[in-house]
């Protein structure tokens, strides 16, 4: 408590000694202020070093009284009211007053808890004395709870001089000055609601879903601290601070505490029986997305990682736990809007101090909601694990990014996942074998089996019709691994990293937590090279590694991908206009008459096949990756039992529903 009268002079002279770091202390906020303070500041230690020099202070002013002979100062009582006020030792102040002492620490404690104060300062601003009465001005300081705001403002009240010395004429104005008899404080803290996540064209990405609001009648509790007991031990909030909220709260109206997502049913069920509770089915925009694996989730007041954070609770929190949710938490929450009131019977009567706060900024993001949905439906009733990325060639936005969890298999993941991409990564080695002067019309043989530096290479699965008259066309079009392994003699290491390098590998980042941008190892021999040739050995990608790929060959340039805000203006030119001309020729052809063709629903399609061991269960993933000529480039993952199953039908359906939209 910082206590103070009148003026200090400085003696002629005189140097203030060096002083130790004082320990931490609540601030002492100027009138009208609405500075934000911490929270649990002790006042122990304060309250005795601002005890003992009032005690100095007091015998200093009884001392003049005595020697002169005039009258007695109000001001020790003003200090003592105060300091016993500030320090909650509230039947002391309350003794300093005119009224009855238990009565009146009832309202002065009370009014302490009525704004979940977490410390009240009290400064002295002036006492005007004229003859056995007196005024006094000081300035209080609040910190409201959880809300981490301070309320400031200007207090004041009479004394008088009596047969029991100075006291304050005791009256509610005390506590406040427009406080009247059968008034109280209250906080009124609200949440604005949570912005949203929208696609490219301002839709939100968030779909209505219903929602379950759990809160209070604070004037209808029997017994409020019981019930706060039982919702903080089921929901693992703070027992105290949930009582906070209800006693800071206005009596009459609903005090929303925790909002439970639809699958919380053993704690809607749980807190449904606890007395006084009221459970509100709600539809909001807010747990349910058309891109969950992009936009993340939400978590509500419960949510365990705003307690690990040491955060404050607050009714109407929302708290991203993952994805584009948890990178945009500040824009999309903006600040709470909150209110000091006086209310009478329930009712406010009169609104002593507002912070506006500010609502969340929605954020667009790069996802097209057409291209999204058509993904979604692709994976909606699919007997396998599979996910799909698409990707705008010309900018590196993402357009969709979808993903299914079939039961009893592993999920597949679109951003994160480091697979093997077996033939479909020839498109990134084409480039690179282009590179040495081999065509699509070179005559490259392709054999069921193919030795290199004392490894042997196979075709799985069995490849017929080609042999030793294909073409790089041919062995392109049906994803011929003997060839590309033979091929992969004609490179050194460095070629291949080029390569990989021109696709943009391990080069990108994302606004989320986990992501992969793709690696192709280490290279060594020449038989650990012709394995990293046909998208096997140590080469592993994500499917949006391979939508970028795809991206490259249509575009020309190579864009690190994005998800919100303006596209990176980083772009890199790639292979020669040749290489690019006959790698989009070998792509077509695939698309259109090879192994992909299943792919090809518009006539305008470009891609690659591939398929390769996936886990220890003897599973396989085949992938699409392709684009279609009017700027989507995308990849399609599948998790199979089999060599011979392919991902290209379920690129056909992905494609064929973007273009019906449905």
């Amino acid at each position: 408590m910082a206590l103070r009268s009148g003026s200090r002079t400085k003696r002629a002279g005189a140097h203030r000694a060096s002083r130790p770091p004082s320990p931490a202390r609540p601030p002492v906020v100027g009138k009208g202020g609405d500075s934000r303070a911490g929270v649990g500041v002790g006042l122990r230690s304060r309250a005795v070093l601002v005890r003992t020099s009032v005690v100095v202070v007091l015998a200093a002013i009884v001392g003049v009284g005595v020697a002169y002979g005039g009258p007695s100062s109000a001001e020790p009582t003003v200090y003592r009211f105060l300091l016993d006020w500030q320090s909650k030792q509230y039947l002391q102040a309350a003794r300093l007053t005119t009224g009855q002492p238990r009565l009146v620490a009832t309202q002065l404690s009370a009014a302490y808890r009525q704004l979940d104060a977490t410390y009240l300062n009290l400064t002295m601003a002036g006492i005007s004395q004229h003859g056995n009465s007196a005024d006094a001005r000081f300035d209080a300081s609040i910190a409201l709870g959880s809300t981490g705001l301070v309320w400031s403002y200007l207090g004041g009240f009479s004394l008088r001089d009596g047969t029991a010395g100075w006291q304050i004429v005791w009256r509610p104005s005390v506590i406040m000055p427009k406080m009247r008899a059968g008034e109280r404080l209250a906080v009124v803290s609200k949440e604005l609601p949570r912005a949203e996540l929208q696609d490219a064209s301002g839709q939100p990405l968030t779909v209505p879903s219903l929602t379950y609001e759990v809160g209070v009648i604070p004037g209808q509790l029997a017994d409020p601290t019981a019930t706060a007991s039982q919702i903080a031990d089921v929901t693992g909030l703070q027992a105290g601070q949930v009582e906070g909220q209800i006693e800071a709260a206005p009596s009459r109206e609903f005090l929303e505490l925790v909002t439970l997502s639809p699958g919380q049913f053993r704690l809607r069920t749980a807190l449904s029986h606890v007395a006084g509770v009221i459970v509100k089915p709600v539809v909001r925009r807010l747990f349910d997305s058309i891109a969950p694996d992009v936009v993340g989730t939400v978590g509500t007041e419960a949510a365990s990682v705003l307690r690990e954070n040491g955060l404050p609770y607050l009714p109407g929190t929302t708290v991203g736990l993952s994805g584009l949710q948890q990178y945009f938490q500040k824009p999309l929450t903006g600040t709470p809007r909150t209110e000091v009131v006086l209310q009478r019977a329930g009712v406010s009567v009169d609104v002593l101090k507002i912070w506006k706060g500010s609502p969340g900024r929605p954020v667009r993001t790069t996802l097209e909601a057409d291209v999204q949905l058509a993904a979604d439906r692709a994976l909606a009733h699919l007997p396998t694990s599979a996910a799909i990325v698409a990707v705008q060639p010309g900018s590196g936005g993402i357009l969709a990014v979808a993903s299914h969890a079939a039961a009893g298999m592993p999920a597949l993941n679109p951003l994160d996942g480091q697979y093997r991409p077996g033939q479909a990564f020839t498109i990134v080695s084409s480039a690179a074998i282009l590179g040495t002067g081999v065509t699509p019309g070179s005559t490259v043989s392709c054999y069921q089996n193919n030795p290199v530096d004392g490894q042997s290479f196979v075709n799985d699965p069995r490849e017929k019709g080609l042999g030793g008259d294909a073409t790089f066309q041919k062995d392109f079009e049906f994803a011929c691994s003997t060839a590309f392994a033979g091929l992969s003699m004609y490179l050194t290491s460095a070629d291949l990293a080029k390569a990989a390098a021109e696709f943009g590998i391990g080069s990108w980042q994302l606004p989320l937590g986990k992501y992969f941008a793709g690696s192709i190892g280490q290279f060594g021999d020449p038989a650990k090279l012709a394995a990293d040739t046909i998208g096997d050995g140590a080469v592993r990608m994500s499917p949006l590694d391979m939508a970028l790929a795809a991206a490259v060959v249509d575009s020309g340039r190579w864009h690190p991908p994005s998800l919100a805000g303006d596209p990176s203006s980083r772009q890199q030119g790639v292979m020669s206009a040749q290489v690019l001309t006959n790698l989009r020729q070998l792509m077509h052809e695939a698309a259109t008459s090879g192994s992909g063709k299943a792919a090809n629903v518009g006539g305008d399609v470009f891609g690659q096949v591939g398929s390769a061991p996936f886990g220890a269960h003897g599973m396989r993933i085949s992938w699409f990756v392709g684009y279609r000529g009017n700027g989507i480039a995308f990849a399609v993952v599948e998790l199979s039992k089999s060599a011979t199953d392919s991902a290209a039908p379920l690129a056909g359906q992905f494609l064929r529903n973007i273009r019906t939209g449905s």
